[in-house]
């Protein structure tokens, strides 16, 4: 019997909906990042973007354990000499709930162009509303 190796001509994706309220930042991303891979399909192939679209609402409504609002810090630097700016989570949660779930979830997938590749399929929404309701999601519960 062959193994089964999948194509990118044959990949059927869907849309997937994860509601982020109350629940920790690690396990949300963990599951979209999942989902991103394509590893909760029986048809996954480790070189080949397989994975599914992902959206992610009430990225401001997400939690954090412990003193992660204090201590944890977020770092940007802008290539020129003075240029790193250091922001905390909880200024992260407050003013960039998008930023800060992309980054969890895109620091998850591989570091090369298939991870950007699955990262493009992230849609992440501070509120409940999203604009992709015409892809009829499929609300994920985790």
């Amino acid at each position: 019997m062959k193994s089964f190796m999948q194509t990118k001509e044959n990949i059927k994706r869907d849309w997937y909906v994860i509601d982020a309220a109350g629940l920790n930042l690690g396990r949300v991303a963990t599951k979209a990042a999942h989902i991103l891979r394509g590893k909760h399909k029986p048809t996954y192939t480790p070189y080949v973007d397989c994975g599914d679209y992902v959206i992610i609402v009430n990225a401001d409504k997400v939690n954090l354990t412990g003193n992660k609002l204090e201590d944890k810090k977020y770092y940007n630097h802008s290539g020129f000499p003075g240029g790193l700016r250091e922001r905390t989570a909880k200024t992260m949660i407050n003013e960039y709930p998008e930023e800060m779930m992309e980054r969890a979830v895109k620091g998850m997938l591989p570091h090369n162009r298939l991870g950007r590749a699955m990262g493009k399929k992230l849609f992440v929404y501070r509120g409940e509303t999203h604009k992709h309701d015409a892809q009829q999601p499929i609300k994920m519960e985790i």
